[in-house]
């Protein structure tokens, strides 16, 4: 095998396999990433065995071949050439790369392409588009809500494809956040509803396109942008029963700045727990007192107006947990529909962004 390539047409493809490779691994190969040179252009593939990245960049190439080296190293390598270099690797016996730009040279060991992981293959047959941009919000809205334990099935979040329609929602048990949005002429034969493992969104996010293009079988999602094709094992496992904990008929209803309520719940929770994240509102007529208190280090009060329709209320929340929801809200003034005391919060912007967006969160005892 024998390439040649400028930096920058390399860099952002290796750059974009870092988060797919291994770092730690019992499987030294899956902290590499197969190499294959043909034509005018050098394929690139990266896996660790749940997620998996297919790319490709255009090159130079003279002699054929395929190979695998470490992801991490040939990244390093290419990143520390000068802007605007032309870089040659040339594959050498005994399962070493020569990597040679301008007076530098390495030679790196390499693992035989035969022992590499199988990658699916997609077809992409079911002509499923999606604006990149609004999938990307999508996934930022929800992102935060994703759980990191033990229950698989909450360790990503439920996509939904119906007609013209578009959801993504997640939870952790303690918080969930629901999105939807119509998508002009899509026509599904069927529902698909199946669950995008957390991995697997973050590395979308990284994605600069203008459409997504999706498809699936029935152990893998694909995803397509421009060059570059993601895979992900599919989440086994049944999603909760969402819709029936979104709150239909809270009688409360307090709106109030974002900016306000935001800088309001950072500064009263300086002085919240650090396990709990703890603050508690008392809402009442046209305006919110804001309280929280640690005996290691004194208390904190802050207070904010509001436009509030219905009985006085004192109600717990983790202020990590709104500050996550605040973040990634555009509009300037937020809706709260609050019931009592003890029941689960509906929060949502008070006018209507292009994207539908609902965040439910479940009290706390203070």
């Amino acid at each position: 095998m024998r390439f040649s390539t400028k930096k920058e047409d390399i860099l952002n493809e290796l750059q974009l396999l870092q988060g797919i490779v291994e770092k730690r691994t019992t499987m030294p190969i899956l902290a590499n990433i197969l190499v294959d040179a043909s034509q005018d252009r050098v394929n690139l593939i990266g896996t660790d065995l749940e997620v998996g990245l297919k790319t490709y960049f255009k090159a130079d190439v003279e002699e054929e071949g395929s190979i695998t080296l470490s992801g991490k190293k040939i990244f390093e390598i290419v990143k520390s050439i000068p802007d605007g270099k032309e870089i040659t690797f040339k594959e050498k016996e005994e399962l070493t790369m020569e990597i040679r730009s301008g007076k530098s040279e390495f030679k790196v060991l390499c693992l035989p392409n035969e022992d590499y992981p199988q990658v699916p293959e997609p077809k992409f047959e079911k002509n499923i588009v999606l604006s990149l941009d609004i999938f990307k919000e999508m996934i930022d809205k929800v992102y935060n809500s994703i759980t990191q334990e033990q229950r698989y099935y909450l360790s990503g979040a439920l996509l939904i494809l119906s007609d013209n329609s578009m959801e993504l929602v997640s939870t952790d048990g303690h918080r969930l956040a629901h999105t939807s949005k119509t998508v002009d002429k899509m026509k599904m034969e069927e529902e698909i509803r199946t669950i995008i493992a957390k991995k697997t969104l973050n590395e979308i996010r990284k994605f600069e396109g203008e459409s997504v293009e999706f498809d699936l079988d029935e152990n893998n999602l694909f995803f397509k942008v421009e060059n570059k094709t993601l895979i992900s094992r599919i989440i086994e496992g049944k999603f909760p029963n969402f819709e029936a904990v979104i709150p239909k008929d809270n009688p409360n209803i307090l709106k109030v700045s974002k900016d306000e309520i935001t800088n309001a719940i950072r500064r009263v929770s300086l002085f919240s727990t650090e396990r709990s994240r703890g603050i508690k509102f008392s809402v009442g007529k046209n305006e919110i007192n804001l309280f929280s208190s640690n005996p290691e280090i004194g208390e904190a009060r802050d207070k904010v107006d509001a436009d509030y329709k219905g009985e006085d209320v004192e109600i717990g929340f983790n202020s990590q947990y709104l500050l996550d929801f605040l973040s990634t809200v555009k509009a300037e003034t937020i809706r709260f529909e609050l019931k009592d005391t003890n029941s689960s919060v509906l929060l949502k912007p008070e006018i209507e962004e292009e994207i539908d967006y609902v965040y439910v969160l479940m009290p706390m005892k203070l």
